[in-house]
Formats: C-alpha cells, sequence, structure tokens
C-alpha cells in the first residue's frame, strides 16, 4: 500500500510547517490549505512557496467557503490541522468544526489528525476558568469527529521545548535566565518535554499506522520525562553556574492571576496544572492510547541536554 496524500491546514504555523516538512521528509505527497485570509503576510507568503519548491501542493481554500473546503479534502487521504490554539496568538479551534463538515460531505478522508498537540483535552473537565475553555473546544471538536464517523488520531505533544525548555519553564520569557530561576512548588512534579520537530516527526509516522487508528497518540519518550529541578540542572551542568532559586507556593503562583488579562489567565492556569498537578504525567496510557516512542523506536528524538546547547 502507497503512503497517503496529506493535506496540511495551518501550515504556516509553529508546529504546522514542521509538519509540512516531515511529511515531506517521509515521502508523503504533501497539501498545504492556501487561505486567501493571509493577504499581505509576505512570510507566510514566501513560507508557502518555499513547501511548493520542495514538491508541495498548494490548494486554496478558505473556511468561508464550504465548497472549497470539500474540493480540497477531496484530494487527500489524511487531514492534519494544526490551527493556532493559544490565546496570546490567535485562537482558532472552533473553526475545525467546518472542516469536519466538509470531510462528511466529502466522504473519502481516512484519518483526521485535529489542531490538539498539548495536554490531553480528555483529562482536562477539571481545569481552572478561563483556561479550560481550550479544553472543552477541543473536546467538542472531537465529538464532532466522532459523531460523524471519522477516522482520527489524537496528539498529545506535552511542552514544546521551544516554550518550556530553553526558559527553564519561567513565564514570560523564552530564553534560559541568567542569576536566579522561579521553581514551582518543591520542583519535582513530572513533565514531559518534546522537540517540536520531533512531534512533527512522530505525528507523520502515526497517520498511515493502523496501532493508532482512533487512539490518543502521546509523545512522552522516557528520557524526556523530567522534573522543572532535573531540567535546572541540566543547564546549570551546561553553564557550570549555579542559580538562585526561588520557590514559589501553588498559592503564590494564582494569587495575582485575576488581575492578568485574559490571555495571561489562560497561560497561568494551564502552567499550574502542567507543574503543580503534573497533569501530563499522573496517569497511565489505558488502552485507546498508544506512546510514539515505544511504537517508533528508531526514532532518534532530541534528548533536552542536548536541547539546551542551542542557548549555549
Amino acid at each position: 500500500m502507497g503512503k497517503s496524500k496529506i493535506l496540511v491546514v495551518g501550515g504556516t504555523g509553529y508546529i504546522g510547517r514542521r509538519i509540512v516538512q516531515a511529511s515531506l521528509a517521509q515521502g508523503h505527497e504533501t497539501y498545504v490549505l492556501q487561505r486567501p485570509e493571509i493577504g499581505l503576510d509576505i512570510e507566510k507568503v514566501q513560507m508557502l512557496l518555499s513547501f511548493k519548491k520542495q514538491g508541495a501542493h498548494l490548494i486554496e481554500g478558505s473556511f468561508s467557503d464550504h465548497k472549497s473546503l470539500v474540493e480540497a479534502v477531496k484530494q487527500v487521504d489524511v487531514v492534519i490541522c494544526t490551527m493556532s490554539g493559544v490565546h496570546f496568538r490567535s485562537h482558532n479551534l472552533l473553526l475545525q468544526l467546518k472542516l469536519v463538515d466538509a470531510m462528511k460531505e466529502a466522504g473519502n478522508v481516512k484519518r483526521f489528525l485535529p489542531s490538539e498537540f498539548g495536554m490531553d483535552p480528555a483529562r482536562m473537565g477539571h481545569a481552572l476558568e478561563p483556561g479550560r475553555v481550550t479544553f472543552d473546544e477541543k473536546m467538542a471538536v472531537r465529538k464532532a469527529i466522532e459523531d460523524a464517523n471519522i477516522p482520527f488520531t489524537y496528539v498529545v505533544a506535552n511542552c514544546f521545548a521551544g516554550y518550556f525548555v530553553g526558559n527553564l519553564s519561567q513565564l514570560e520569557r523564552l530564553t534560559p535566565p541568567k542569576h536566579q530561576v522561579y521553581v514551582y512548588g518543591d520542583g519535582n512534579v513530572k513533565v514531559a518535554f518534546m522537540d517540536e520537530d520531533d512531534v512533527a516527526t512522530y505525528t507523520i509516522k502515526a497517520v498511515d499506522d493502523p496501532r493508532t487508528l482512533n487512539k490518543t497518540l502521546y509523545t512522552s519518550p522516557p528520557e524526556n520525562i523530567l522534573t522543572q529541578s532535573q531540567l535546572i540542572q541540566k543547564w546549570e551542568k551546561l553553564t557550570g553556574q549555579k542559580l538562585h532559586k526561588i520557590s514559589i507556593s501553588a498559592e503564590d503562583f494564582l494569587a495575582p492571576m485575576k488581575a492578568m488579562d485574559f490571555a495571561a489567565q489562560v497561560g497561568v492556569g494551564h502552567f499550574y496544572h502542567i507543574f503543580y498537578e503534573g497533569c501530563l504525567t499522573n496517569f497511565e496510557i489505558e488502552e485507546q492510547g498508544e506512546e510514539a516512542s515505544k511504537l517508533y523506536p528508531e526514532v532518534e528524538y532530541t534528548r533536552m541536554d542536548d536541547y539546551l546547547k542551542i542557548y549555549m
């Protein structure tokens, strides 16, 4: 059986561009939705053209034009959506319901991977407001997919290294602190960190794999399950310098939340669930889930020691 044809929706985004590259690298005929809404965003236009130069096909389509979405999905076997669900950028998760309608009408899609790539929303029914909106919307999309009997794989990618590792998991910065570091509680809650390129690699490997059909794929390689304290220690070992550590209790961490803007409240709530509750690691993967590094041991995933070296 040949490799599936893949359509990436949101291919110019943070994870989307990596999904496109991984799809091309693994030999899939790759299509990228080109939406007229990008307008005069020259960087996105140039990125799309670079994908085309590498062999991807560009398909015009818009969420305001149902027929164009139907025609786009008819050309492929697998649809991967990577539209943004973070509130400090754009937040478009429910637009995927239009994509589900298009796939339902087209009737040919063998697998849909919706825009997940974070925490498992099925485990976040208790999440703090207002951040729980992200999980509620992802679950609404899941329900629509399953109600439409569209085959699926949900990818739970945990913590992207670009946002959580280089900064030693500090809020409001993306590079390592130089002198002091804030530690959440005792710093010993286990967290799953992932290089974004590895997430893309695992995602594409899953699209034709019957073992991931109608299941959740967790990218939680054992060597990348670390506490915040372990992450800080790795950085200190690399630099040869000790950071001054300031521990923040859960109560103190949440105290200023109500005075923050909406996006910041969402971020703080998500940090709380990750670093105080341990929501990424406080469960066993059940029958309806698979762990990526176990399925694909041939992938040499990036360890966080190596990832941190780029910041030296």
